[in-house]
C-alpha cells in the first residue's frame, strides 16, 4: 500500500494535485478553559499550517485538527507538555483520500457501463449537473432549473425549483457552501429526487408543494467543489483572487452581511475562515442573497453542512437568543427526534453560538435578520471518526435520516405561515 501511495503521489505531483502523505487528524479533548486558550495559541502559529476541522471554543466539544507531517512532532510535544489529551482520529490522511478516489473511479466505470446514476456515491460537478438535468427531465411537470448566477470561475449556479403554481411563498434549501463537505452535495441531490418523486404519493409533500415553492441549490460553491476533486481534497473556500495576497478564496459562510468581520471569522486571506474583503464580495454568496431579496416571499431557509451532527439556528455572530428562540428550539428538537428515529443518529439542537462557537457572517443569521424566521443549518454525519471524509456507504443512510428531519421542518413551515 505504501508503494502504491508513493506512486499515486508522484502522479499527483505531475498533475499539481495536493497530497497528504503522513498527515494525521488528531482529536483533542481540552479539560478546561485554560487548555482551550492553549489550543487557540496553537492555532495562531501559522508556520505549523494546521487545519482545524472543529474550532477550539468549548471544553465540552472535542477539537479535530489536521496536522501536516512536518508539524506532527511539534504539535504532539506541545499537547503532551501541556497535559492536553489527544488521540489519532485518522492515522494517514492520504491513504483515506486515495481509497476514496479509487472508489469514485470504480463507480464511474460502473455507471458508464450500466447507464444508471448511483445516489450512494460521490460524484464530480459535471456528473452532479447531469443528474440534476435528469431530474428536471423526468419530473418536468413540477421541477425546473434556474441559473441564478455564475461562480467566480464562470460555472453556472443552478437552482432547482419545485412548484405546482404561480406566486407562491418559497422555502430555500442549499448545500455545499463549503466545498470539501461532499456528503452535503450528495444528500441534497438525493433530496431533490425524493421531493420530486414523492409529490402525488406522499400526502405531506403533496400538501407542501401545493402551497409553497421549494428552491434547492445542490452545489453552492461549484469552483471550490471542482478544486476539491482536482487539486485539494481539503479545500473549503471559494476560488476568488485576493488582491495583494498569494492566498486564494474566502469562506463563503463568513461572507454574509450579518456581524460581518466579527468574532469567529478571520481577516487573514490565507485562513480557511477568511471573511473576504467585504460582505457579499463572493459572487456565489451575492447570487443567493440577490435571489432571496428579489423573491421577497422566502419563509424558510435551510443550509446543509457537515460534520458534527447538529441542528442549529441563529445566532452565531452574537451570543444572545433570537426573539423566536422557543419556537425554533422546539421545532429543531422535533426534527432531530424524527431524524434519529431511522438509525438512532443523535443530533444536538441550539443556537450556533451556544452549541458550537461564535461565528460571524453566516447565512442563516443574515436570513433571520432580514425576516426569514425559520432559518436552520444542519451539520450532518459524523461526529469525528471520518469527519469530511465520510465513506460513501454512509451517503444514503445520511440522506434518508436527514430527510426525516428536513421534512419535519418543512411541515412546520407549511403549517405556521407568518
Amino acid at each position: 500500500m505504501k508503494i502504491l501511495l508513493l506512486l499515486a503521489a508522484l502522479v499527483a505531483g505531475v498533475l499539481c494535485e495536493r497530497t497528504f502523505i503522513g498527515e494525521q487528524v488528531l482529536r483533542i479533548k481540552a479539560r478546561n478553559g485554560e487548555q482551550i486558550r492553549q489550543l487557540q495559541d496553537l492555532q495562531s502559529l501559522a508556520h505549523l499550517q494546521l487545519d482545524f476541522w472543529t474550532e477550539p471554543a468549548n471544553p465540552e466539544i472535542p477539537v479535530d485538527v489536521r496536522v501536516p507531517f512536518d508539524s506532527l512532532q511539534s504539535v504532539k510535544i506541545y499537547l503532551e507538555s501541556n497535559n492536553i489529551d489527544y488521540s489519532i482520529m485518522i492515522k494517514d490522511l492520504q491513504e483515506v483520500i486515495h481509497a476514496e478516489k479509487q472508489e469514485m473511479e470504480i463507480n464511474q466505470r460502473k455507471e458508464r457501463n450500466s447507464g444508471t446514476f448511483n445516489y450512494g456515491a460521490y460524484h464530480t460537478l459535471n456528473n452532479l449537473y447531469s443528474a440534476i438535468d435528469a431530474i428536471v427531465l423526468d419530473y418536468k411537470s413540477i421541477v425546473s432549473k434556474q441559473q441564478i448566477g455564475l461562480s467566480y470561475e464562470k460555472r453556472p449556479i443552478n437552482v432547482l425549483k419545485f412548484s405546482t403554481g404561480a406566486n407562491r411563498p418559497g422555502i430555500w434549501i442549499d448545500a455545499g457552501i463549503h466545498s470539501r463537505e461532499w456528503v452535503t452535495q450528495a444528500t441534497a441531490l438525493w433530496t431533490a429526487h425524493k421531493l420530486a418523486s414523492d409529490y402525488g404519493k406522499d400526502s405531506s409533500i403533496t400538501s407542501l408543494l401545493n402551497r409553497y415553492d421549494v428552491f434547492l441549490l445542490v452545489v453552492t460553491n461549484p469552483d471550490g467543489y471542482v478544486y476539491s476533486h482536482s487539486n485539494d481534497r481539503m479545500w473549503r473556500k471559494t476560488r476568488s483572487i485576493n488582491s495583494g495576497s498569494r492566498c486564494v478564496g474566502a469562506d463563503p459562510n463568513r461572507n454574509w452581511n450579518a456581524g460581518f468581520g466579527g468574532p469567529g471569522a478571520s481577516s487573514d486571506p490565507c485562513s480557511d475562515s477568511y471573511y473576504g474583503p467585504r460582505a457579499e464580495s463572493e459572487v456565489e454568496v451575492k447570487a443567493v442573497a440577490d435571489f432571496i431579496r428579489g423573491h421577497g416571499k422566502i419563509k424558510g431557509f435551510i443550509s446543509i453542512h457537515s460534520y458534527s451532527q447538529y441542528l442549529l439556528f441563529p445566532y452565531g455572530y452574537k451570543c444572545t437568543n433570537p426573539p423566536h428562540f422557543t419556537e425554533l428550539n422546539n421545532v429543531g428538537k422535533a426534527a432531530a427526534t424524527a431524524l434519529s428515529s431511522l438509525y438512532g443518529t443523535q443530533y444536538r439542537v441550539g443556537t450556533i453560538c451556544s452549541t458550537i462557537y461564535q461565528a460571524s457572517g453566516g447565512s442563516i443569521d443574515w436570513t433571520y435578520d432580514i425576516g426569514i424566521k425559520y432559518s436552520f443549518a444542519f451539520e450532518l454525519r459524523d461526529t469525528g471518526r471520518y469527519g469530511f471524509l465520510l465513506p460513501s456507504t454512509q451517503i444514503l443512510p445520511t440522506a434518508q435520516e436527514t430527510w426525516l428531519g428536513l421534512k419535519k421542518l418543512l411541515e412546520h413551515i407549511r403549517d405556521n405561515p407568518y
